[in-house]
């Protein structure tokens, strides 16, 4: 069993049980994005909030920090705690957060996402394959006996696409993917229940193995911008809702 075989057995799709103030964190974005709370009101003070949530005032400002951190909020010592207008000054964290809310994206939602993935991954994928092509090669050995689920499919290929990151040697796309682990794990699953989106996973890995193998960097770019493209078109399919 290679390491990138362990790293997929070893995944799992349990989740911690949630603490009070990820509750009331959660009840929060969903009273901002059904409107309860409107972009650029202002919330009710804090005790009367913490009554509403349930929750004590120590755990409403612990989920209120981690709010105002990810870019919905807005605090100052004395003032009212503003609803930031999330689509203009939101952070990753209003990204990840809005996928675990589907009823409240809008249609252009994934194509968007989508979109900023085909302007990153042929580039970091031809520098990965030009800087470490038997890592890559290496790597895209996992797909050998990869069952067929949707779930383990998200997360070979999440893998694969954090793996060519570091390959690539440039750090700003690491983190920049990091950033959106869990969103892509939210998301990857409804992607991947269709079959012809495996298979097409599939042949993917296998034409950038040969191409890592050749150290056929134009190649692989190539191949990385069709499958790009190609699962815009896939994603129509899903059942996301």
């Amino acid at each position: 069993m290679t390491t990138y075989q362990f790293a997929l057995k070893s995944e799992t799709s349990w989740k911690p049980i949630q603490k009070p103030a990820e509750i009331a964190e959660s009840r929060l974005i969903d009273a901002i994005l059904d409107g309860s709370f409107p972009i650029n009101t202002h919330l009710p003070g804090e005790r009367e909030l913490a009554e509403a949530l349930g929750v004590t005032r120590p755990t409403l400002r612990e989920a209120l920090q981690r709010l105002e951190r990810d870019g919905w909020l807005e605090i100052h010592q004395g003032k009212p705690t503003r609803v930031r207008d999330y689509w203009q000054e939101g952070k990753l964290g209003v990204l990840n957060a809005l996928t675990e809310h589907p009823n409240h994206l809008p249609a252009d939602f994934i194509p968007n996402l989508l979109k900023v993935r085909l302007a990153m991954a042929p580039l970091y994928t031809a520098m990965a394959v030009g800087n470490a092509p038997q890592d890559v090669a290496l790597l895209l050995e996992g797909r050998f006996g990869l069952e067929d689920s949707a779930e383990l499919f998200s997360i070979f290929d999440w893998t694969v696409h954090h793996e060519l990151t570091l390959f690539s040697k440039n750090p700003v796309f690491v983190m920049i993917l990091n950033g959106f682990k869990d969103m892509y794990l939210n998301l990857a699953p409804y992607y991947f229940t269709l079959p012809a989106a495996r298979q097409h996973s599939l042949q993917f890995y296998e034409n950038l193995s040969t191409a890592a193998l050749e150290n056929d960097q134009v190649q692989a770019m190539e191949i990385t911008e069709q499958v790009m493209k190609d699962s815009l078109s896939l994603w129509q399919q899903t059942k996301f809702e």
